[in-house]
């Protein structure tokens, strides 16, 4: 069986100035990165903002289980799926990190013969957005530790910096140092620490912004420290937004590629969805919607993070509407949340399939409460069993949600076709009526508790003094009408990774809240999530390589 690499290594790629002529997009609206990437020029928005947006279809899941779930693999082939019966088709995908590309997934651009190309330059450098966010963050880092060297004017206290540098790579060895050693010359020692690039402000800023100048205006709000007085630091006060936004230049504008079938795609930006937004930018959604019939896009991990977040942060922000969300899973990942083990996954075991059903269960309810319609794409594996695929698609009827089975990896488009179809029956019908959770005037804890009541389905939760503080804090200050990004386990409904399928009977503990003032937003952090991950025991990139043909081996 060939490996994603090798499929993708012999797809026959357009250039990609016939992808976007085929879009309706002239020579002058692209800038070009080699013969496959682009860069969509902004003015490609202003000059369409009149026209009618197509029709916006999120790709989410359950959560996420070892044994595989597939939703940007079911996105793109849906995507091509869509093409194939004649609508006008773009996939709008989140750019992959280094950080998991090294360490437990390997690659993010699909799988099988669904797949975003060129993969390997997607999954490694691509057009150096994510550098540059990188670069922008850790400026700002070094504009604060030289103000405080330089005299202080601010009278910032150096114990009440909240602004991290950061990488992007898996590196626990960075999430609490000390800098500033050797001497007075080399700056103020103080504690300090690193997140994750994707967990950057400046990276979800990127990913709200709807223009240069809006992006610059956040920017600007981005707070980076205290003062003695508690006082709030921002980076405008540091006169850092200028050359922050001309880090950012050409990282705002959104890259177009294609699918192995040669449909559009534009990738762009790359948030987490467990300890960020976790949504791709809106410029790309905006923009695909204007120059595409119907735009899938997706939001990461189960419904609980990411979709809760594209429809709480990214569509109130953006004014999106979206017409319907494709709800993955596998019967394998199911059994799994029933407790199966991997080893046994490939057995039928209808016991175990209809206790860990209760995750996808939970999942379509999320959905629902934001009046979006649901369709659940059951991505299939060999070894699924009729009576299996029969039980989901029956419990899933039962919920108000049509199961189709998805057969995109294996055979690309025309493995979508069904999902597709179906998808245009929802989208058309108009049942769609899109609705926040919450309200913005609710108070900071209302907030974080109707999330984790409605959507995690706990029975309350428990701040630690450090967040009560922090939000007390926030009130002080005029943030508390903020939106809330939840920083939570993925691998769970709860704040406890080892809770699968649908947990009942437990409590969140909110152990700090962070204000990312400049993406307009709250982050509540739960449990032990942390914002610098680690490599596990192999990590991936032990297996990678590259021969002397230039053939990559391992990277997925």
């Amino acid at each position: 069986m060939k490996t994603d690499v090798q499929i993708a290594q012999e797809a026959k790629m357009l250039p990609i100035v016939d992808i976007a002529k085929d879009l309706g997009l002239k020579e002058d609206d692209i800038e070009l990165y080699g013969k496959y990437k682009a860069k969509i020029s902004l003015d490609v928005y202003k000059k369409l903002e009149d026209k009618p947006d197509g029709k916006l279809v999120l790709v989410t899941a359950i959560n996420p289980t070892p044994a595989g779930e597939g939703k940007t693999t079911t996105n793109v082939g849906l995507s091509m799926g869509l093409n194939k019966i004649g609508k006008k088709t773009i996939t709008a995908l989140r750019e992959p990190s280094l950080g998991p590309c090294f360490g437990v997934k390997g690659g993010a651009a699909g799988g099988g013969y669904a797949q975003v190309v060129p993969m390997d330059d997607i999954n490694l450098h691509f057009t150096g957005d994510i550098h540059a966010i990188t670069t922008a963050n850790n400026l700002l880092a070094a504009l604060l530790d030289n103000h405080i060297k330089q005299g202080n004017l601010l009278e910032i206290d150096p114990t009440k910096i909240t602004w991290k540098r950061c990488l992007d790579m898996n590196d626990r060895a960075l999430r609490d140092i000390v800098i500033a050693l050797g001497g007075t010359g080399n700056g103020i020692p103080r504690q300090d620490g690193f997140d994750i690039s994707v967990a950057s402000e400046i990276m979800a800023i990127l990913c709200l912004a709807t223009s240069m100048t809006d992006l610059k205006e956040r920017l600007k709000k981005m707070i980076v420290g205290y003062t003695y007085d508690n006082k709030p630091v921002t980076a405008n006060q540091l006169h850092a937004t200028g050359s922050l936004a001309l880090l950012l230049k050409d990282a705002i504008k959104p890259n177009l590629v294609q699918t192995l079938e040669n449909t559009p795609a534009i990738i762009h930006g790359g948030p987490f969805a467990n300890i960020a937004h976790g949504c791709n930018s809106v410029m790309t959604t905006k923009t695909a919607l204007k120059i595409a019939d119907y735009v899938v896009t997706e939001a990461g991990f189960g419904a609980d993070l990411g979709a809760e977040k594209f429809f709480n942060i990214k569509c109130r922000y953006a004014g999106l509407k979206p017409d319907a969300a494709v709800v993955v899973a596998t019967v394998r990942a199911l059994k799994n949340h029933g407790g199966v083990p991997r080893t046994e996954l490939n057995n039928e075991n209808m016991e175990a399939l209809e206790k860990g059903f209760g995750n996808l269960e939970k999942q379509i309810e999320n959905v629902q409460k934001f009046g979006v319609p649901v369709i659940v794409a059951i991505n299939a594996f060999p070894t699924d069993t009729k009576q299996e695929l029969k039980f989901v698609e029956e419990r899933c009827r039962e919920m108000g949600a049509d199961a189709v089975l998805s057969e995109v990896w294996a055979n690309g488009g025309e493995g979508g076709v069904a999902l597709a179809k179906r998808v245009v029956e929802v989208v058309e019908s108009g049942k769609a009526n899109f609705k926040p959770l919450y309200d913005l005037d609710m108070p900071i804890k209302e907030k974080i508790e109707t999330i984790a009541k409605e959507i995690y389905g706990a029975d309350g939760v428990d701040f630690t003094a450090k967040a009560e503080k922090e939000i007390a804090k926030y009130d002080s200050i005029g943030l508390s009408k903020l939106p809330i990004c939840m920083a939570k386990t993925q691998y769970s409904l709860s704040d406890n990774p080892k809770l699968l399928g649908r947990p009942s009977g437990f409590r969140v503990t909110v152990s700090n809240v962070r204000a990312s003032a400049g993406a307009g937003f709250l982050v509540a952090l739960t449990g032990d999530i942390m914002t610098m991950p680690g490599l596990p025991k192999v990590p991936a990139a032990n297996k990678m390589d590259i021969l002397e043909s230039g053939e990559i081996i391992g990277l997925f």
